[in-house]
């Protein structure tokens, strides 16, 4: 059974971050990497670059589907497309030297995979088209004005995360859940807007909050210690960062059994108990949809920005098992997804 909810409306309080701003070589670093580059389509084919602030299953998901989508319209990489994509591997400095980069080589149109690579490509950018996706709150991270009147260079697709489903699916699988352990990266702005939201509906559901900050992959196992004895369960936002060392957080919850949620499938499949998301496969084919559309001639003024409406519910009993939880069955049987 599909989930659906309106995520139009943003009633976030205002998290802003200061735009990646910075300077530096514009040739790839130690920690950058680039794959999947054209090389043989015509001079004139049209130039699209990506850049993904780092690779797991979620925002590789998004790539694919991007790329697939300009694919299905006749953009084919290679004939009449020459596609260049990178990624930052976690790092905002390098994300910001890609953009340099690809704003030097000047490309029709730059995609920006998740907010801190979208925020290096805006700061960077003085008139290039860009679409960003997989955005928790393009608002918020000063990537556009308005969702429904985006910049004249900048529109895309959000992936609000349904803040309040997933707390209600935290409750309704462990009812005596009172405190939940939140680990994320204070320095990503689509995370603290997360948050941000989740201390907003927590106190409905009665209950507390407890924050775990981190600054790289590497901060993940020490941040989701620093909660075991004070937490009931821990939740997993859609943060870039913590999601790449999700493994760590896994570790922990299962040698402590401490049940771990989280907020995309692609984590649930990887071990998290359950999770309310898109399929961002599907966010990647909006995405190249809007990047079509410019290519075609349309303005990104023109194009307001999209959010994903459609939801899954994904579940693991295998992995509750291991943390000592049992999802109930009738949680079970409205499953979109159950992986074992």
């Amino acid at each position: 059974m599909l989930l659906a909810k309106s995520l139009r409306s943003f009633t976030l309080a205002a998290a802003m971050t200061t735009a990646l701003i910075g300077c530096g070589p514009t040739e790839p670093t130690a920690n950058q990497v680039s794959s999947d580059a054209s090389a043989d389509a015509p001079p004139n084919a049209p130039y699209v670059a990506v850049t993904q602030i780092v690779e797991h299953p979620a925002l590789d998901a998004v790539r694919d589907g991007i790329k697939d989508e300009l694919a299905e319209a006749g953009y084919e990489d290679g004939s009449s497309l020459t596609w260049k994509w990178e990624s930052a591997q976690g790092q905002p400095a390098t994300a910001t030297q890609i953009a340099q980069k690809f704003v030097g080589e000047r490309p029709d149109l730059i995609v920006a995979i998740a907010t801190p690579s979208a925020q290096a490509a805006v700061a960077t950018s003085e008139d290039i088209p860009i679409v960003f996706s997989a955005v928790t709150d393009p608002v918020a991270a000063e990537l556009v004005p308005s969702l429904d009147a985006p910049s004249a260079l900048v529109t895309g697709v959000s992936d609000l995360s349904p803040i309040d489903q997933h707390l209600a699916l935290i409750k309704e699988i462990i009812p005596t859940v009172a405190t939940i352990g939140v680990v994320y990266n204070a320095g990503e702005a689509n995370s603290v807007s997360l948050v941000d939201l989740i201390k907003a509906e927590a106190p409905g559901l009665e209950l507390t909050v407890v924050e775990a900050t981190v600054a790289s992959s590497a901060d993940v196992a020490t941040a989701t210690e620093s909660l075991v004895g004070k937490v009931d369960v821990i939740y997993v936002p859609t943060d870039n960062t913590v999601v790449s060392a999700l493994e760590s957080v896994l570790t922990v919850g299962a040698d402590n059994q401490i049940p771990v949620f989280a907020g995309d499938t692609d984590s649930v499949e990887r071990g998290a108990i359950a999770g309310i998301s898109f399929d961002y496969y599907d966010v990647g084919r909006q995405t190249g949809d809007m990047v079509v559309r410019i290519l075609n001639g349309e303005q990104p003024n023109e194009i307001p920005v999209e959010t994903v409406e459609t939801l899954q519910l994904a579940v693991n009993p295998a992995a509750a098992a291991t943390m000592g939880v049992e999802i109930p069955a009738a949680v079970q049987s409205r499953a979109d997804m159950v992986f074992e």
